[in-house]
């Protein structure tokens, strides 16, 4: 009698910190950086051109591309600006 009361207890108990436990995280709003963060993970994951991805990344960043004169886009001059030859 004694071990099948000690059973029903520890069932009841695990049944009732179950319930009690919250089941999901606390809802609260992104951040800015969080948001920004997010879009450039789902922008990566959508497989674009290389011009369209800068071009998208540089909308979502609020900078304007890099692009030379014909419109294609300059990695060296980009570079060049950024990190002074030494």
């Amino acid at each position: 009698m004694k071990a099948s009361s000690v059973v029903l207890s520890m069932l009841v108990f695990s049944v009732l910190a179950g319930c009690a436990s919250p089941g999901t995280p606390e809802l609260r709003p992104y951040t800015a950086e969080e948001t920004r963060e997010l879009a450039l993970e789902a922008l990566n994951r959508r497989g674009l051109s290389f011009d369209e991805f800068q071009q998208k990344k540089a909308e979502l960043l609020g900078r304007p591309a890099a692009f030379d004169r014909q419109g294609e886009m300059s990695a060296q001059r980009n570079i060049s600006r950024h990190h002074p030859a030494s």
